[in-house]
């Protein structure tokens, strides 16, 4: 399984644009989508703060291990290795934005699931930037996350985006958790989830509750040729792009507008809508920072390991459904707001009130 984040409908779209538009973009996209990606099946750190009795507090925490390489426009991987986690910022933007974001990816999965990286187990955090020739698109190959410099005339970027990057490495996590097929159902919450590290990540860089978040995933990757905020909105699925050559953005938000296709590997990047919109439903019922309860019971739910690898979205549901009665009771707040966003999008959890 190779997950990108651009889906290659959009791709497809942008390729027949016509020249009038975006000429260079969409010689771009064909090059991209051509282009076969192959699958490749503990630091410490101090961190001081300042107790309640204004007192200094050190403490150590795992730290990640990040390790850039410079495809140097090649498809070539790993590539050049140009800058380590003790290594000072380099004068390439992109390398750096790269570093930060896998950082404050890593910070947000030690903060509030307690996980050392990708396996959990701590280990290297490595990613390739620059490859390809205005590659327009970042994906997990297995074993690192690679990301393209974009066309300039569409995509402008996509290390310019937190979410991107951390969706990116989710997809890691989830290989080092089992998987999810990537393909139908299972694979529109392989990318769900994704979805979910990469506003999560957001949000915890900024401090940002759920109700002050955008919700966004891809924000800032589209020049300001495109009329679009996004690639994807897990407050709103199908609201994020609607541009004359791209098109709509074809999300659903409720399962009555479910997409049955043999394209994008089943409509992974598209059904992933109906999930995204049921977590968003249960980080603002539940309110405060989403990392804290939704995104807990979401993780443990993929932690736990009981999830088939061919999940589909009831299996799921219901999962979610049993974690938060594991973790906060059967009649809790959180495991009402999980049964109820699953209704919301049409989705049965098939589970029942523990009294």
């Amino acid at each position: 399984m190779v997950a990108a984040i651009v889906p290659p409908y959009l791709l497809a779209r942008l390729a027949a644009a016509p020249p009038e538009r975006f000429a260079h973009a969409a010689h771009a996209a064909r090059a991209t989508l051509a282009v076969v990606r192959e699958y490749r099946p503990g630091r410490t750190r101090l961190r001081l703060s300042i107790d309640a009795d204004g007192a200094l507090v050190a403490e150590t925490a795992p730290g990640p291990d990040r390790a850039i390489s410079d495809a140097e426009n090649s498809e070539r991987l790993p590539g050049r290795l140009v800058r380590r986690e003790d290594d000072p910022a380099t004068s390439d933007t992109v390398v750096d934005e790269a570093f930060d974001g896998l950082g404050a990816t890593y910070d947000l999965l030690w903060d509030a699931f307690a996980r050392d990286g990708l396996s959990g187990l701590g280990g290297e955090l490595p990613a390739t930037v620059h490859y390809g020739v205005d590659y327009d698109n970042a994906f997990w190959n297995g074993e690192r996350m690679v990301f393209g410099d974009g066309d300039g005339e569409v995509f402008s970027g996509f290390t310019r985006s937190l979410s991107v990057i951390a969706h990116e490495l989710a997809h890691g996590v989830i290989d080092a958790e089992g998987g999810l097929d990537y393909r139908g159902q299972s694979g529109a919450l392989n990318e769900s989830f994704a979805d979910v590290i990469g506003a999560l990540a957001e949000q915890h860089l900024r401090g940002q509750t759920a109700a002050e978040a955008s919700w966004l995933i891809g924000e800032g990757i589209f020049t300001a040729a495109v009329q679009g905020r996004a690639l994807r909105s897990l407050a709103a699925p199908g609201t994020a792009y609607d541009d004359d050559v791209l098109g709509r953005d074809p999300q659903p938000a409720h399962m009555r507008d479910f997409v049955v296709t043999d394209d994008d590997n089943g409509g992974v990047h598209i059904n992933s809508g109906i999930p995204n919109r049921a977590f968003h439903l249960v980080a603002l019922t539940l309110g405060g920072f989403a990392w804290e309860r939704a995104g807990r019971i979401w993780y443990r739910t993929l932690a736990a390991r009981e999830l088939p690898t061919d999940a589909d979205f009831r299996t799921f549901a219901a999962a979610t459904v049993r974690t938060a009665v594991r973790e906060y009771g059967g009649q809790s707040e959180e495991a009402r707001a999980v049964r109820a966003a699953w209704a919301e999008v049409g989705v049965d959890s098939d589970e029942r009130p523990v009294p």
